[in-house]
């Protein structure tokens, strides 16, 4: 059986002026062309030859002993070639690029942007990538624990916060509790495992635990505090919102490192502000 989107072995059964057609076996009806331009040189009949199979720009299945940079069910990095009235084309290695279709972007995608992708079939039974690859990740991660990955972001959710895909092949999740600063679809993060459910994924937190953190935390308060003239116009008993919007900490991450300046003896708190000594 030829299968579309996958590396196979075939072999040799026929040799035309334009090519040589490809079988599983001799007598086998079920063939495909593979053009002369790709047919190495000495190629006899009976031959076995390892080959990628798509369709071309006529919808007619094809070989190419070229190797694509995804293959079917895969996710990789792709990069957009052009910007087209039914979606996005992207560079996969192959003469003729993949289709990204609009209705499967999470985001627009401009030319010249890396993206992660996973390749699939659509209904015409034709080759194409989408950005919604969360199916296709994996969840046999090597890692455990508290180890420090990279990943890209492809995903986010107001209920539940960025999907990752940490190597940019396996599955997890930086909840919204663990979610600080600017992060955006699209970007590559460095975060720590939490944990490493039963299924396999991954949750990531984009901190260190509240010990390593405070050092952090207290610097980047003082920073913010020089920016503003050497005061913030609230407390630690502000909103929780406040904090996390103006800070990007939580109250208790901002509790904490202003616990630790005040004892360091580098701010002062009054009643409505927090300044600088």
């Amino acid at each position: 059986m030829l299968k579309i989107g996958e590396k196979q072995e075939l072999i040799i059964i026929k040799k035309v002026d334009f090519g040589v057609y490809l079988a599983e076996r001799e007598g086998e009806e079920d063939k495909v062309l593979l053009p002369k331009k790709q047919v190495p040189e000495g190629a006899e009949l009976g031959d076995k030859l390892s080959v990628f199979l798509y369709k071309d720009s006529d919808d007619r299945l094809i070989a190419t002993t070229r190797t694509p940079k995804i293959m079917l069910g895969q996710v990789n990095v792709l990069r957009v070639t052009d910007v087209g009235k039914i979606g996005a084309f992207m560079d996969w290695g192959l003469e003729k690029d993949v289709l990204l279709p609009f209705r499967e972007q999470t985001r627009k995608v401009k030319k010249g942007e890396n993206i992660l992708c996973a390749l699939y079939v659509d209904k015409s039974g034709r080759l194409a990538v989408t950005m919604n690859v969360y199916e296709f990740l994996r969840t046999d991660s090597p890692y455990h624990k508290e180890d420090r990955v990279q990943g890209t972001v492809y995903e986010s959710s107001d209920n539940f916060g960025m999907f990752v895909a940490v190597d940019d092949i396996f599955s997890a999740l930086i909840p919204k509790k663990e979610l600080y600063g600017d992060v955006r679809i699209g970007d590559t993060v460095t975060a720590r495992i939490v944990e490493v459910k039963e299924d396999g994924k991954l949750t990531l937190s984009l901190r260190e635990k509240a010990y390593l953190q405070i050092n952090t935390d207290a610097e980047k308060i003082e920073d913010i505090m020089k920016e503003k003239g050497g005061r913030l116009p609230f407390t630690d008993k502000a909103s929780p919102e406040l904090i996390r919007n103006e800070m990007h900490m939580s109250k208790n991450e901002f509790k904490r490192a202003v616990g630790h300046l005040l004892k360091e003896g580098k701010i002062e708190i009054l009643e409505n502000e927090i300044k600088l000594k």
